[in-house]
Order: C-alpha cells, then sequence, then structure tokens
C-alpha cells in the first residue's frame, strides 16, 4: 500500500482521479473539488441541483478510480430504516437468525432525492453520517473506510416531501448547487455519451485514500485563520456585534460550531488538493458560502424581499474580509 507522503504528492494523485472522472464528466468543476474537499475532510455532501446533471455518475465514476464501493439509494415514502442499515432475518432451515447488511455499507453512498423520505428514514441516515457505525439486535457492525454521503436534492418539486429539518442538515459539511452545462459543454456531452463509453482505471484505493485522510488533518492552519472562521460563523448568529445590523432582520438563526470547524477542515483538505500542507486565507474564503449556506434559518421578511442565504453570506464576507496573507511558506517544526 503507498504511505501517505507530502502534499504535493496528495495533489497530484487527486489530479490523476479528476483526470480519470473527466473522461466521463464534462465541466462541474467546482462540484468536483468540492466533492474532492469532502472526501480528504471525511466530510458529507448535500447537492442541490435539478435532475440529468450527471450526479449519479459522478459518484459512481469516483468509486471506480478509487476502487471502492458504490451504492444509490433511490428515496421514496415507503422506505423503511432497515432497508438502509440491514436486519435480522430467520432462516427457517436452521432456525437461526443472520444479520444482512444494507446499502449504506459501502464508501460511496447517493441518497438520491433525500427530501422524499419520511423523518425516521432520514434520521437513520444521518446517524449512520455521524456515528459511521450500525447497531442491529444489539451487535455494532462499523462502516467501511473512507465512507461518503451525497444526499441530493430536486429544487423544482415540493410536493410530497419531507424537507430537512435545519438541525439534522446542519450535518452536512457542505451544501453544493449544480447548476445547467453550457452550450459548448453540453454539446461534448452529448458527443460522449452517443459515442463509446471511456472505461475508468483505478488509480488508488480505499486503503490509501484513508491514509491520505490521516495525513491531511496534519495541515497546518494559522491561528488567525482560525479566528477568521469563528468571526464569520459568529456573524451569522449576532450581525449587530459585528457591525452588521442590517441583515439582523434577516436571519431567524445563524450556523452552529460545526460550520466553524467544517469551515477549517474543509480549507486544510482544498489547500491540500492545491499543493499545500498550510491553508492560506483563499482556501477558506472560498468554501464559506458552500458551508454557510444550509445553515442559515431565514426570516419570512427576507423571503419576502428575495433574499436568499447566499446573498446574506456575501454580504458577511464582505463586512469582514479575510485577514493577510501572513503566510506564504510554512515550515513544519519540531
Amino acid at each position: 500500500m503507498m504511505q501517505a507522503g507530502s502534499s504535493e504528492e496528495v495533489a497530484s494523485l487527486m489530479e490523476r482521479i479528476l483526470y480519470e472522472v473527466k473522461k466521463l464528466i464534462v465541466g462541474q468543476d467546482v462540484f468536483l473539488e468540492r466533492v474532492m474537499v469532502a472526501i480528504l475532510a471525511q466530510g458529507h455532501l448535500l447537492v442541490e441541483g435539478v435532475p440529468g446533471l450527471a450526479k449519479t455518475l459522478t459518484v459512481k465514476a469516483l468509486a471506480n478510480t478509487i476502487n471502492g464501493g458504490f451504492r444509490r439509494i433511490q428515496f421514496t415514502p415507503d422506505l423503511v430504516p432497515a432497508d438502509l442499515v440491514g436486519n435480522r432475518i430467520y432462516n427457517q432451515k436452521t432456525g437461526e437468525f443472520t444479520t444482512t447488511l444494507g446499502p449504506v455499507f459501502t464508501h460511496l453512498l447517493l441518497a438520491d432525492e433525500i427530501n422524499r423520505a419520511p423523518a425516521k428514514v432520514q434520521s437513520a441516515l444521518l446517524e449512520v453520517m455521524q456515528e459511521r457505525q450500525v447497531t442491529i439486535a444489539g451487535e455494532t457492525h462499523r462502516l467501511p473506510a473512507p465512507f461518503l454521503v451525497m444526499a441530493t436534492q430536486n429544487p423544482i418539486e415540493t410536493e410530497g416531501t419531507y424537507p430537512l429539518p435545519e438541525a439534522q442538515v446542519d450535518r452536512f459539511m457542505m451544501k453544493v448547487l449544480v447548476g445547467y452545462p453550457t452550450p459548448e459543454e453540453e454539446f461534448v456531452i452529448v458527443q460522449r455519451v452517443t459515442g463509446e463509453v471511456p472505461q475508468l482505471a483505478a488509480i488508488t484505493t480505499p486503503e490509501e485514500l484513508a491514509a491520505l485522510q490521516a495525513e491531511c488533518r496534519k495541515g497546518f492552519v494559522e491561528p488567525a485563520l482560525m479566528q477568521h472562521a469563528v468571526k464569520l460563523v459568529a456573524a451569522t448568529r449576532d450581525p449587530e456585534k459585528y457591525g452588521l445590523k442590517e441583515i439582523a432582520p434577516y436571519l431567524n438563526f445563524g450556523a452552529s460550531p460545526r460550520a466553524s470547524i467544517h469551515l477549517v477542515e474543509g480549507a486544510r483538505a482544498l489547500a491540500f488538493l492545491r499543493g499545500r500542507d498550510y491553508v492560506l486565507p483563499e482556501d477558506l474564503v472560498d468554501l464559506v458560502p458552500d458551508v454557510l449556506r444550509h445553515r442559515l434559518v431565514l426570516s419570512y421578511q427576507a423571503m419576502a424581499e428575495g433574499l436568499d442565504a447566499d446573498a446574506l453570506i456575501f454580504k458577511i464576507m464582505k463586512h469582514l474580509p479575510a485577514p493577510a496573507k501572513a503566510l506564504e511558506k510554512h515550515v513544519a517544526t519540531t
């Protein structure tokens, strides 16, 4: 097995993975980068986009390149938690119960249209995401590592859906918005889909990725950047304290401390993808909208005036700029 190496080696490996995935996927560069960040930072993704934007294909292609398992669950109102985590089944021939593990036991799990399943099923999945284990009949089963959940929501259909409660959606590291391709990208998509399907090579293994995750956690984050992350998140909870009195009426609730943690962890992973073992301000700033947008609870006044979470986040970021690049070069000390 390859030993986790320098940040340059990590970036090189991730570039090779992305090169393979891009044989199938056209465009969606930001989306792919966020998926890689989530894998390195051991987080989970909530993805919002209309059908047909290659969300399933992206996760499946990634599973092929890391030689890992892939499962897709289509969430429907008739699902029960046992359909996800597994169950005990009675064998009449032997007179014994056997445990059948559910589809969550994989490396990359696509939870398609998670808002179509009732609350009990959503809670079962979110518990798995947090604990990374399942208990069936008193017996605990650990999930394989790495483990990434990418849950999708369709923004154009709201009938017959069960919106994720704010406390549960907070468990997702990022919420990524996936848009339509450009006409040029769509032309290439049509060419590829209607032609011969390219074969993807396995670039790494789940064991190697787990080692890279551990290596990523050693990346250096300057205290000033951590303080900036905390300040941005705190400003969503108490805007007036940070000189943002004008946005206070638009926010009922701000982001939790989990947002500060995910900002720092995500920035560290993004720095590794960019070939560094230390975080620069732009690494953190690039992830702020994705980490915060699903954690803000907007007031009726904000919705009435047509303001969304991103608009408020950009106001906060403009008022609280990132610190200067105090650290262009990091030398590890022992």
